[in-house]
């Protein structure tokens, strides 16, 4: 039992100094710091091969104590955001190391713990500020390499999100888990489901939620034929409407635009 323990201790601790060395806590440039932070990053990338859920979690709770941390000042606000771009690009590189092997409650789990963090950097205020736009695009590829081994956790979380807006009558609702949409990553066979999904629920949502609704499909729609170009081919060439993308969403759009 502590023979299983002891890797996940190692996590730990190796998680302790990632964050002893963001540029949140540690004063001036000393090169020998940032050449530590490198190396530690590294290192978590490399475990997170196997010991990917303690990684992902651990990033994940990096992410949210800086989320909690004052703004006192303008040197305070920049190396918070690059601490905070740091780890979002470590998250991306673990990602895009997921073990095929991740099981259902641990899929469940990551989303659950990694896509509040994600939520909160995508809905940072926009502003002419550099960082504040890395931050958003960042957290964005991090949300796109998540969807890519997770999509059925992120969904869940869209179609729950969906389901609430049908019943509620307030008009300043929570939108923010829609705009997802706009970020994930949808090969044909995920934008038939997100379709079939979203299209029965469109005209049950209220005005300012079907525009947020219909901005994001339109970007996913888009995001599709941009990362999966020969399955619009293929589709053009065997003009195959056995996907309900023809008539439903001709329907759609046409409803829209009355």
């Amino acid at each position: 039992m502590a023979a299983a323990q002891r890797p996940i201790e190692w996590v730990s601790l190796l998680l302790a100094r990632f964050e002893l060395q963001l540029p949140y806590y540690i004063s001036g440039e000393a090169s020998h710091v940032g050449a530590d932070l490198e190396r530690n990053r590294e290192c978590l990338i490399k475990l997170s091969r196997n010991l990917f859920s303690s990684v992902i979690n651990g990033l994940a709770r990096l992410l949210k104590n800086l989320s909690l941390k004052p703004l006192t000042s303008g040197e305070n606000e920049k190396s918070l955001y690059q601490s905070q771009l740091i780890i979002l690009d470590t998250l991306e590189k673990c990602l895009a190391a997921q073990p095929k092997d991740t099981t259902r409650s641990d899929e469940t789990m990551l989303v659950k713990t990694l896509l509040p963090q994600l939520c909160l950097l995508l809905n940072y205020d926009s502003c002419d500020h550099l960082l504040i736009s890395q931050l958003k695009t960042s957290a964005a590829r991090v949300l796109y390499a998540l969807s890519l081994n997770n999509f059925n956790a992120v969904f869940s979380r869209i179609s729950a999100c969906l389901e609430s807006l049908t019943k509620t009558s307030d008009e300043a609702c929570d939108e923010s888990d829609i705009e997802l949409i706009q970020h994930i990553n949808v090969n044909l066979e995920r934008l038939i489901k997100l379709l079939n999904e979203t299209i029965p629920k469109f005209f049950m949502l209220k005005k300012n939620s079907m525009s947020t609704l219909a901005v994001s499909l339109e970007k996913a729609i888009w995001n599709w034929m941009d990362n999966y170009p020969d399955e619009l081919v293929k589709l053009e060439q065997n003009g195959n409407v056995e996907i309900k993308i023809g008539s439903g969403l001709q329907e759609w759009w046409k409803r829209i635009l009355v």
